[in-house]
């Protein structure tokens, strides 16, 4: 067995020392100057040396006495020893001078007797040494700067906030939930968003900044590391966050598993906070919402974008511009939903409550922990509920006096029935069988759907569909999209609705998106040649892609995961916003519909929009807006899609608007 040496433990242990960082080096050149410092002073001492400037001055043989006179004296009675030399400390001190300070010894003079020239080639041998010691020393602070700032670039120090929104994961949707919050706390006191994510720090916040740009009062603090790891995850400090927003991430073969993971990391945490967490995650199966649930239990709201986007399309295609609608009250810098009481109204039924706001617009209740929208109008309004209304600002949800309603303008028409229809799927990906399922719900019995497809897999699960469903009948052609004159033998006019969806889950983004551009050119040539008109909805994954398309009708919204980043955002600044969107895109709950004007009101004079809530409610409905069909291709109008109107001011309706309200199917 080999033997260690006392020379080699030695060198362990300072090699040891030497690795502890710039504390551990600035130590150890302090250990070596107090070394020199003793070393030169004690040799300054022994050999009695000194500069001429510091020599005892020569003896004074006359003095002046009180007259003026000069008097002779004795000089050996004022004799001093004039070669005492330094003291210690003193030597010490002047030792340290000039090892920090090169210009000291520029000063040094001789004596006559040579002394003076010792203390110049000692002094000059310190300052040398000093000189060494003074380059190490800034060296030394040098390397642990650029050592500080290269850590601080890693993104590994502690994030020292408190009620801050935290981003766990990194996704395309990132940049536009930034940006939402961004205007959402442009009235809040230092606002701060604070992203973990398993890339680098410095590429984090190159992208913001390209993709986003200025955030306002809202500071963006970037960190990197595993949201996993439950060391990285107390960097972010998520104990004293207002709100944690989990995005699926990208590159994973199974990324509901990671973010599951990341709920783990958050509410079994060994230092956890007592009070409940509001996390609100991203989910790309539903058949994962469930573990997801178990887990997270109330501190948990899920957002599964595949089914989210399939009902949003169904949706969509069935109500042109209602895609400018959920815009409109998803986003940060339109009219937004909150929750309110106002006790005044109790004893009111819902019906009578509605006419009761003039610059905000009464939506549903939330009562004993239940959320409804457009309740059943005979619901009487207790002290205690909460008024769910789009409104500007919470402060604009007034209640005010009685309204003027202009009952002679109200129409009596009957509700339209649902007819049967004929609609195509171009393209397929994994939520078309959610497309189909959710269109089977509203269609008429005997309705057609028509799905065109590349892929040869695609027949095979279209037929075991067909066994699910109960209101269409579907048919399957395969075919290429893209190809112009395959599209031509597909006699596309005499479709209802055209739903184009992108090969998402045999492609690369931008090859899918790529795919769904070139048929949507295809389609509106083909629209404008033979002059037909039909809606089209169409799908995209990247949302930046749509500015490509060129598009500025409201029917030609493209689907994208924008509309997922923003419901993302709205839940993570207020969880009781979820049953309101669940409810929403529900076939079984209330939805937005626009439906023609005279429906409501007779066509031909100027009405107010209490006119219009009133005709909506004698329809068990709930009116919160109108469409113009003139502007409907101006984006700056919203596409003629005006949401929470004020109800004193008069319009008088084309019979081409559209009346917004909320109803049941």
């Amino acid at each position: 067995m080999r033997k260690i040496t006392l020379s080699q433990k030695l060198r362990y242990h300072f090699d040891n020392s030497l690795s502890g960082g710039t504390a551990s080096l600035i130590g150890w050149l302090a250990l070596i100057t107090l070394c020199i410092i003793l070393i030169a002073s004690s040799i300054l001492v022994i050999n009695n040396w000194q500069p001429a400037s510091d020599a005892a001055p020569p003896p004074i043989s006359n003095i002046i006495s009180p007259t003026g006179d000069s008097l002779p004296i004795d000089d050996a009675s004022l004799a001093t020893d004039t070669n005492t030399g330094y003291s210690f400390p003193e030597a010490a001190w002047q030792a340290l001078m000039r090892s920090l300070d090169a210009g000291t010894v520029g000063g040094d003079a001789a004596t006559d007797d040579g002394n003076g020239w010792a203390f110049r080639v000692w002094g000059l041998v310190i300052t040398l040494t000093g000189l060494f010691i003074v380059g190490s020393l800034i060296s030394i602070l040098s390397s642990g700067l650029e050592s500080k700032l290269e850590a601080l670039r890693k993104g590994h120090s502690l994030v020292c906030e408190e009620n801050h929104t935290l981003i766990l994961g990194w996704s395309s949707r990132l940049f536009l939930i930034i940006s939402e919050l961004a205007i959402a706390n442009a009235n809040v006191k230092k606002p701060r968003i604070v992203i973990l994510a398993d890339q680098d720090k410095i590429d984090m916040e190159d992208q913001i900044r390209s993709h986003v740009g200025n955030t306002g009062r809202t500071q963006v603090i970037c960190r990197s590391g595993s949201p996993i790891d439950l060391a990285a995850l107390d960097v972010v400090n998520p104990q004293t966050s207002k709100s944690i927003i989990i995005l699926s991430p990208e590159g994973y073969a199974d990324p509901d598993a990671q973010v599951i993971k990341m709920i783990l990391a958050i509410t079994n945490h060994p230092d956890r906070r007592v009070d409940k967490y509001h996390i609100v995650a991203e989910l790309r199966h539903a058949k994962n919402s469930a573990i997801a649930k178990m887990i997270g239990k109330d501190e948990i709201e899920l957002i599964i974008p595949n089914d989210l986007i399939a009902k949003i399309t169904v949706q969509t295609s069935r109500q042109v511009g209602l895609s400018s609608v959920y815009k409109e009250l998803l986003n940060f810098s339109g009219d937004e939903i909150y929750f309110k009481h106002e006790p005044v109204l109790a004893g009111k039924t819902y019906g009578d409550a509605l006419a009761s706001f003039e610059h905000s617009a009464l939506i549903g209740l939330h009562s004993d922990g239940v959320t409804q929208l457009n309740p059943n109008m005979a619901t009487t309004l207790q002290a205690n509920d909460t008024l769910i209304c789009i409104a500007a600002d919470d402060d604009k949800i007034r209640v005010i006096g009685t309204p003027n309603v202009a009952v002679s303008a109200i129409s009596n028409t009957e509700p339209r029935k649902i007819d049967k229809e004929r609609d195509i799927i171009l393209g397929w990906n994994q939520r078309a069988e959610t497309i189909v399922r959710e269109m089977d719900c509203y269609a008429a019995p005997d309705s057609e759907l028509t799905i065109v497809s590349e892929l040869n897999g695609t027949e095979a699960i279209v037929n075991t569909l067909i066994k699910q469903i109960k209101n269409l009948k579907i048919n399957f052609i395969l075919g290429d999209t893209t190809d112009r004159d395959f599209l031509d033998t597909l006699d596309l006019t005499c479709y209802a609705h055209i739903i184009l969806l992108c090969y998402s889950d045999s492609l690369a983004v931008q090859e899918a998106d790529a795919k769904t551009l070139l048929t949507l050119l295809h389609l509106r040539d083909i629209e404008v040649n033979k002059g037909e008109s039909y809606s089209i909805v169409s799908e995209m994954m990247d949302s930046r892609n749509q500015a490509l398309a060129e598009i500025a009708k409201a029917d030609d919204f493209i689907v994208s995961d924008e509309l997922v980043g923003l419901l993302l955002t709205q839940i993570s600044e207020n969880k009781q916003l979820s049953t309101v969107f669940n409810d929403l895109f529900d076939a079984d709950g209330a939805e937005i519909y626009l439906k023609p004007v005279e429906d409501y009101v007779c066509l031909g004079q100027a009405v107010n929009f209490y006119t219009v809530v009133e005709a909506a409610r004698r329809k068990n409905e709930t009116a919160i807006g109108y469409r113009l069909f003139n502007q409907i291709n101006n984006a700056d109008t919203c596409y003629g899609i005006n949401i929470n109107p004020v109800k004193s001011i008069t319009i008088e309706f084309d019979v081409t608007d559209k009346i917004i309200v909320l109803a049941g199917q």
